[in-house]
């Protein structure tokens, strides 16, 4: 957490650190970006960062923090407007994550990153950082839906799209490298995800 000093700022102050941040970690991986950079996109003092953050970790996490946030704040507000059954309404969501990623570049690109730079050392406290995060998200997409009568136990079925979803979006994390833009990352995700999606209303077997 920042110093309560990064709180008597001004506003705009703690916008340019914010932004010069995630700017930054979102264009290089943690080991990778500088906080001399970070000063000098903020037009503050060499010094000062560290008067507001106890350290670089306490700055990343900051940033991730605060984009996080911002995602799920702002994919809430669009859940409260979806309607239709289970499968629709989950291809609809996956559509309006993505337009939020293509709205948002660099807080899509640090949380790719966040979420795929498995070689340092910062990853595994990123990935138990979030975790329950991550879950508690994800029962509330499911649970937004309208959910007709099911054939099997709710509570298991609602864990089968959970994991489909969890390991879809690791997937594309991991591959997001491999296209060219992230209009193409969606359209291959929104394909793929139909795709499975009717293995799932429709079964395994003719």
């Amino acid at each position: 957490m920042p110093k309560e000093l990064f709180y008597e700022l001004d506003i705009d102050k703690r916008n340019r650190i914010i932004n010069a941040g995630l700017s930054e970690f979102a264009r290089y991986s943690y080991n990778e970006a500088s906080t001399n950079s970070i000063v000098k996109k903020a037009s503050i003092g060499k010094g000062s960062l560290f008067k507001y953050f106890i350290n670089k970790e306490d700055l990343y996490f900051y940033i991730l923090d605060y984009v996080i946030d911002d995602f799920i704040k702002d994919l809430k507000d669009e859940l409260s407007k979806l309607k239709g059954e289970l499968f629709q309404f989950i291809l609809k969501y996956a559509e309006i994550e993505f337009n939020w990623y293509i709205k948002n570049i660099d807080k899509y690109n640090l949380i790719n990153r966040a979420f795929n730079d498995d070689n340092s050392s910062i990853y595994k406290k990123t990935v138990e950082r979030y975790k329950l995060t991550g879950l508690s998200f994800y029962n509330n997409i499911i649970e937004s839906a309208e959910i007709q009568k099911l054939r099997w136990d709710r509570e298991r079925i609602l864990n089968i799209i959970r994991w489909v979803l969890e390991g879809l979006n690791e997937k594309f994390i991991k591959e997001a490298d491999g296209y060219s833009n992230i209009n193409d990352i969606k359209d291959c995700y929104i394909r793929e995800l139909g795709e499975y999606i009717e293995i799932l209303k429709k079964g395994m077997y003719d």
